[in-house]
């Protein structure tokens, strides 16, 4: 079985191809180019049998994540499925199944089956837990268990994996010596850490890298390397843990495309404005245009409850510079489990500055949406205005609930509707006498 690289490599057009193509009004030989360079992945793993395929990276519309999965305060799986339905409801591109819950089996093999969209997966948490459940610690987890638990995520249908190969002993050292404010906040991240500093050993995950390689080859997942040294405030932004981390990743994408093995590449965290443009060039320079997945990013720490907003204003930059893929962050993150309303709001809020991105980007199609838009808000078209909005449930909600059913304005302006008062004059024919 060939992966997707491989076959576009050798002049391949598959059936994936040609539906990315359709969806992204591009010729699909652009696609094939594309996907053989790299620089776009199609997760699309082989055992993922109800997937409609989606393709991330260059030329192509910014795709938006989230993230779903149980805990072991909420370990029911359930309510993650119908947050899951969410998510697709709003337009989501992927899901990433972080559970950490009871069963963490059983919840990973129900979304992918349940999923239509790209399923991803963090097989460490699951290493993890085992470790800890077993052995009591984190830092007891084998070579063995990381290894088998990636064969295990790839063989139920993952389409692509988040894998913490950058967090080298080397990234460590340099972080403690200049210091952080927060350390390390990701999860992944911190387990492979405290697992280098406990055991004295280089990182498994890149010790192994061509095992995984050899799994990753067999099922055509796509590997996301993930930023396990990712800044957690502003503070700690692009600094030099987090930047030997990304010199390392950039090596591992070349080690991957040398195999025909996708990949995709995780960036920060918590970055100031100011550093976001530069942080998407230099990963695009060190990782050679690979397909860029970033958290965010947030651009201020102190805004609990609303960091989808923190995260979109980043969001928004980072794709016009460059990023391709955003993983959404909702009003929950920093305090608790999202809801399904958090799943709904991150989505949303997500899409539109991947849109708000696209426009910039020139990508097919963004700027028709607005201006269809413009169009039907200067005809006082209000049905069309709501298929339009990107979320028309809650337009329909907050027009029905505060204007007349036959109010031709809306109540902000009623009489003194702007648009409604130029256009008596505006469509009148010029007077040739004025000419």
């Amino acid at each position: 079985m060939s992966t997707q690289m491989q076959k576009a490599r050798e002049g391949k057009i598959t059936d994936e191809m040609k539906i990315i193509a359709e969806q992204e009004n591009l010729s699909v030989e652009i696609i094939r180019q594309r996907v053989a360079k790299g620089t776009i992945a199609i997760c699309a793993n082989i055992n993922h049998k109800n997937l409609k395929p989606c393709g991330v990276g260059e030329g192509l519309k910014t795709k938006v994540n989230a993230n779903i999965g149980t805990s072991s305060t909420f370990p029911n799986i359930e309510p993650e499925l119908e947050k899951l339905d969410e998510a697709i409801k709003c337009g989501a591109d992927s899901v990433m199944d972080l559970s950490t819950g009871n069963n963490i089996d059983e919840s990973r093999k129900k979304i992918i089956e349940h999923s239509t969209i790209m399923v991803g997966t963090v097989p460490i948490y699951q290493a993890a837990v085992k470790a800890i459940r077993e052995h009591g610690a984190v830092v007891e987890m084998t070579e063995e268990d990381i290894l088998q638990t990636i064969e295990m995520h790839s063989k139920d249908g993952a389409d692509f994996m988040t894998l913490h190969c950058g967090v080298s002993r080397e990234a460590i050292e340099k972080m403690r010596r200049q210091k952080r404010e927060m350390d390390i906040v990701s999860r992944g991240g911190s387990f492979i850490a405290a697992w280098i500093l406990h055991n004295e050993k280089e990182n498994p995950f890149y010790e192994r890298y061509d095992d995984i390689l050899d799994i990753c080859e067999k099922y055509d997942v796509t590997i996301s390397l993930g930023d396990g040294m990712r800044p957690g405030c502003i503070a700690d932004a692009t600094d030099r843990g987090q930047l030997t981390e990304l010199i390392t990743l950039g090596e591992l994408v070349d080690r991957a495309w040398k195999r025909g093995v996708q990949v995709m590449v995780e960036g920060p965290g918590h970055v100031p404005f100011d550093q976001i443009e530069a942080n998407m060039k230099l990963e695009k320079r060190l990782c050679r245009n690979a397909p860029f997945y970033v958290l965010g990013p947030l651009v201020t720490d102190i805004a609990p409850g609303y960091d989808h907003i923190t995260a979109a204003i980043g969001g928004t930059l980072a794709a016009v510079s460059g990023a391709d893929f955003l993983c959404y962050v909702t009003p929950a993150e920093h305090l608790a489990l999202p809801t399904i309303q958090d799943v709904h709001d991150g989505v949303i809020v997500s899409r539109i500055a991947a849109h708000a991105a696209d426009i910039v980007k020139g990508i097919n199609g963004a700027r028709d949406w607005d201006l269809k838009m413009a169009r039907a808000r200067k005809n006082l078209d209000w049905n069309e205005q709501m298929k339009l909005a990107i979320d028309p449930e809650l337009a329909i909600k907050k027009r029905s609930t505060r204007n007349q059913a036959d109010e031709e304005a809306c109540s902000m302006c009623g009489q003194y509707c702007a648009v409604k008062i130029v256009s008596q004059y505006f469509d009148k024919p010029i007077c040739p006498c004025n000419d």
